[in-house]
């Protein structure tokens, strides 16, 4: 089975949004974290220049991929500097360590 990595770097108030429309797709799982950085946006505001942003992260079967980032682009999306990105990486292999096998499955 070939899997994706969705990785969504995205604005903090859209973040539940985008939650309610990763549950309607069925997608199995996620992991959120806060994060901090720059990028096209910066914070000349502080210091660091460090904006708040919430970081997505989901694998998932390559058929489910390009879906999940488009749904994710389209909520995430104000059309402000600063909305942020999504990457769509390819993933080798993924294991289960509570039972220490392979996920072979599309939704595992």
């Amino acid at each position: 089975m070939k899997f994706r990595k969705v990785t969504a770097i995205i604005r903090p108030e859209r973040l539940e949004a985008v939650e309610e429309c990763l549950k309607k797709l069925n997608v199995p799982g996620v992991s959120v974290t806060k994060v901090k950085g720059f990028g096209e946006y910066a914070n000349f505001y502080n210091s660091d220049w460090l904006c708040q942003s919430v970081r997505i992260e989901i694998f998932i079967g390559v058929k489910q991929a390009d879906e999940i980032a488009q749904t994710i682009m389209e909520v995430a999306h104000t059309g402000v500097e600063g909305d942020g990105i999504i990457a769509v990486i390819p993933v080798e292999t993924i294991y289960h360590i509570r039972t220490k096998e392979k996920c072979e499955y599309e939704v595992c």
